[in-house]
């Protein structure tokens, strides 16, 4: 990944600290409590839990084939 490219994923990943669901964020349908955020060709997969005040970054991939869904199901 170039560097200015994760430069601007981390940034957004980042601001999640200050706003855990932004407006361009969507909750993930069959995931309760799981989010996803872009970043130009990728996207962020997150968990908030509002009682603890936590955001968990889950993964990151690009998201014009499916990858980070695929990569997603894998996990559970």
């Amino acid at each position: 990944m170039q560097p200015k490219i994760a430069a601007q994923i981390a940034k957004k990943v980042l601001a999640l600290n200050v706003d855990p669901l932004p407006a361009d964020s969507k909750e993930l349908i069959g995931y309760p409590g799981y989010y996803r955020v872009d970043s130009g060709e990728y996207r962020s997969v997150y968990r908030f839990n509002a009682d603890e005040d936590l955001v968990e970054i889950i993964l990151v991939g690009k998201r014009n084939d499916d990858e980070v869904y695929k990569k997603l199901e894998h996990l559970f």
